[in-house]
């Protein structure tokens, strides 16, 4: 009893301080080549980064070689890390390039594309059923890709949990850490600077952006 008691006494838990302090500690090993201390790191930020890696993807076997990928890549970047932010946050920035590329590839004529292309449609260009369609298609898929490769990182990633992955608001602000207004104003701000650039390149006209943001705003 005199054991469960201690364990549930305020203050028995690591306080923010010495976990912060403890994961310095680590990094300073792991940047010395202490390969323990650096596995130590991977243990602990691993699930984090996974999950949201396959939220952004939609795809788990996608997220698991990214994943690894991303822990590749900030291994052999550590000394680059001067730990004036999160390592977290830095892991997470390199997660988000990462998963670019995944979406470059991944999404061209993908279910998840199909709901982006909803953001620029045309009755003028085509169907899918005709040849000539289906290549304004693929062109537009390219377009808009590159268009959402410009956004900032956390307005994609506002954009992609709500707009691709259609998760529900509520897990999608859980998963970046921010409340669902915060996430609401970011998924609203992506859409909006879409839709001008969209405008601004010509695949989408000032009428059917208008009518688009109605639509959204409704």
């Amino acid at each position: 009893m005199g054991s469960l008691l201690q364990l549930l006494r305020p203050g028995s838990a690591p306080s923010a301080s010495e976990a912060e302090d403890r994961e310095a500690e680590l990094l300073h090993r792991a940047r010395g080549g202490d390969i323990e201390a650096w596995s130590r790191l991977y243990q602990e930020h691993f699930d984090r980064v996974f999950r949201h890696l396959a939220y952004l993807t939609g795809d788990t076997a996608a997220a698991e070689d990214l994943v690894q990928e991303t822990f590749a890549r900030a291994f052999v970047g550590l000394a680059q890390f001067e730990g004036r932010g999160a390592f977290a946050g830095w892991l997470r920035g390199i997660a988000v390039n990462i998963v670019r590329k995944h979406w470059r590839s991944r999404y061209r004529g993908d279910q998840a594309m199909d709901r982006l292309e909803v953001v620029s449609a045309q009755s003028s260009v085509g169907t899918d059923a005709d040849p000539e369609g289906a290549h304004l298609r693929q062109r537009r898929a390219e377009v808009l890709l590159a268009v959402l490769d410009t956004l900032p990182a956390q307005l994609r990633e506002a954009f992609v949990l709500c707009d691709l992955q259609d998760m529900p608001a509520p897990q999608a602000a859980a998963e970046l850490g921010i409340s669902p207004g915060n996430l609401r104003v970011r998924a609203t701000r992506a859409r909006a600077r879409i839709r001008s650039e969209l405008v601004r390149l010509g695949w989408l006209t000032e009428d059917s952006a208008d009518k688009e943001r109605d639509h959204g705003d409704a």
